[in-house]
């Protein structure tokens, strides 16, 4: 329990660790600047304690991580828990676009996350060393390209030290923040909610428009749901509620402190201001190990999402590579890296600071936060059969929340929230597109398929047999596969054994490798064979057929062939999808992996035939 305790605090609170850097003091000088006095200090230190009590201890910790699928969490992971429960229902399908919604905004997350806690951490040097204030940007720039550079080595080794890194910092963060409030310590005060009601109460519109900073101390707060599958809900609630939480509330108490004594002489920094001028190269230097932890955890979490997409139908397959023999989860993706690593630098590059950044933060997170509630409320009431009376008030609150949050950060669009919505809705298109046309494809193909009974009667018997084995890949686990139809038309012949092979990824992380495999003899050297796997698993169509009995003799890659229909779109005016969407469609298609990489067939066992369809 310890050692996964440790080892969340260095993958997973990264990102609402390094929120200190620049949440307070954007509430103070940010686009909506408020007054350095009592009333604004104590308003702003208590809605940051209460929002991480509700949103990160309570909505997250304490329920939604209970909502895990076989252990693993995320939009996606809720969202296949939930449809799988709701499918016969009105409004299944609003539900599951608000999930992929979720995912979308989560890579305009990921491409902002980097931007600012980077080029947060790296200009305490403008502070720490005057002088060196015009490196900022290109350290920055540099900081971000070695990062990304590193992702095709993989993380592991790397990832083993950014524990006792997160350590130290969340240590020191919390000591330095002890001294200011030992100083000042009537801040204290800001744990009663009363300075929240009464900011309301005394200066409403500021306090709304505050909530758009506020909500900077609790981003990473999805983060905990998302790497539950990492390290379990247990070690992630122990490590946030006896160590992260404390020091991140030490961190703000001191900086409140400080801007109590010092007023505006600390709020170009109150985080660097708060240790001693000897120390603020060191704590520079600290924080920007930190900034790239919580970077690294983000674009981890790109990868992973991507995965899930692919595998539960929403995205086009890509290439994905394994940098660790002994984890299944550490992947890379070449072109999600590459992308995201031009998109964070334009960023960086548009932007020049993090409080113009700060402006583009936050609305994808809070989206994505109210869109968990909403599948939350499924969960409550569809999943664990909650009463109305025991899931309305909690909802109420989460919803309220949320809603505030939200709605506070719409106010940033014109000043840079448009970035994070404009990815949201581009990747929201592509993946809604992709699944909408897969499905159109396979309806069509369908449409066209011939009953297997009636082609093994008719073709066993007339068409010449040949040694060996040939496996035909086919998305529908009835009806003969488009590519035998062709190969028995052109080649004239049929293998001694002809196995039609389906692979399905069902709605939950992993499937028992002791019931993978679903055989079914149909007569004449024909089998039915269908592979079953979780989202979080990668298929290995040869690695699985080793262990497959009940389809006649062993498979030996030597004697088999596989069979692989290649389909070639023809957009048309059939009812379906919009012409310039079937046109996306056709282009996704002739740019996804090929399938022989995707299921890792061998190359040299691979026959491809092709086909057109119009959708």
């Amino acid at each position: 329990m310890l050692k996964l305790a440790v080892g969340a605090i260095g993958i997973v609170f990264g990102d609402i660790g390094t929120s200190p850097l620049y949440a307070f003091r954007e509430t103070f000088a940010g686009h909506h600047k408020l007054a350095l006095d009592p009333l604004h200090i104590m308003g702003v230190l208590s809605l940051m304690f209460w929002s991480m009590m509700i949103v990160v201890t309570i909505k997250y910790v304490a329920i939604i991580m209970r909502a895990d699928n076989k252990g693993e969490g995320g939009s996606l992971a809720l969202l296949a828990l939930v449809s799988g429960r709701t499918k016969s229902r009105r409004w299944s399908a609003g539900i599951i676009l608000l999930g992929v919604f979720a995912t979308s905004l989560f890579y305009g997350d990921s491409m902002i996350t980097p931007a600012v806690t980077v080029l947060g951490a790296v200009e305490g040097l403008a502070i720490a060393a005057p002088a060196f204030g015009g490196l900022v940007l290109p350290i920055v720039i540099a900081i971000l390209i070695a990062l990304f550079w590193v992702q095709k080595s993989g993380t592991a080794r790397i990832g083993l030290v950014f524990g006792p890194i997160m350590l130290v910092y969340f240590t020191v963060i919390a000591v330095l923040g002890l001294i200011s409030v030992v100083q000042t310590p009537a801040v204290l005060w800001a744990f009663s909610p009363h300075h929240a009601v009464h900011f309301f109460l005394a200066d409403p519109v500021r306090a709304f428009l505050a909530l758009g900073s506020v909500v900077l101390a609790v981003t990473g707060a999805e983060a905990l749901y998302a790497d539950m599958g990492h390290f379990g809900r247990r070690p992630i609630g122990l490590s946030w509620l006896v160590f992260v939480l404390p020091a991140l509330m030490c961190n703000y108490l001191g900086q409140g402190a400080l801007l109590f004594r010092e007023g505006t002489a600390a709020l170009e920094s109150p985080f660097y201001m708060l240790a001693p001028n000897s120390l603020q190269l060191p704590l520079v230097i600290l924080a920007t190990m930190a900034a790239i932890i919580a970077s690294q955890a983000v674009i981890s979490g790109a990868f992973s999402v991507t995965q899930q997409a692919i595998q539960l139908g929403f995205m086009p397959r890509l290439r994905i590579e394994h940098t660790s023999a002994a984890t299944a989860g550490q992947i890379y993706i070449p072109i999600v890296n590459w992308m995201l690593m031009v998109m964070v630098i334009l960023l960086v590059l548009f932007f020049r600071t993090s409080s113009n950044l700060t402006s583009a933060y936050g609305i994808a997170v809070t989206g994505a936060m109210f869109i968990d509630s909403c599948l939350l409320g499924v969960a409550l009431t569809r999943l664990w059969n909650w009463p109305l009376y025991a899931a309305a008030p909690l909802l109420g609150l989460f919803f309220l929340v949320d809603g505030a949050y939200f709605s506070a950060n719409l106010t940033k669009v014109p000043d840079g929230g448009w970035f994070p919505l404009m990815v949201g809705f581009i990747v929201f298109t592509f993946l809604t597109t992709w699944s909408k046309g897969r499905q159109l494809m396979m309806d069509r193909l369908r449409e066209a398929a011939m009953p297997i009974k009636v082609f093994i009667t008719s073709a066993a018997s007339s068409a010449s047999r040949v040694p060996g084995t040939a496996v035909f890949m086919t998305s529908s686990a009835d009806g003969v596969p488009h590519a035998l139809l062709h190969n028995l038309k052109h080649n004239k012949v049929l293998h001694e054994r002809v196995i039609l092979l389906t692979v399905k990824i069902v709605q939950q992380p992993y499937w028992r490798e002791a019931d993978r495999a679903m055989t079914e003899e149909m007569g004449d050297g024909f089998y039915r064979l269908i592979l079953r796997y979780g989202f979080m698993e990668e298929v290995d169509v040869p690695a699985a057929l080793k262990r497959v009995h009940g389809c006649g003799a062993e498979f030996k890659m030597m004697d088999t062939s596989f069979f692989l229909s290649r389909q070639t779109l023809l957009p048309s005016e059939r009812p379906g999808m919009m012409l310039w969407r079937e046109k996306l469609f056709a282009w996704m298609l002739r740019n996804a992996e090929s399938a022989m990489e995707f299921f890792r067939l061998p190359t040299n066992r691979v026959v491809e035939l092709g086909s057109q369809v119009e959708i």
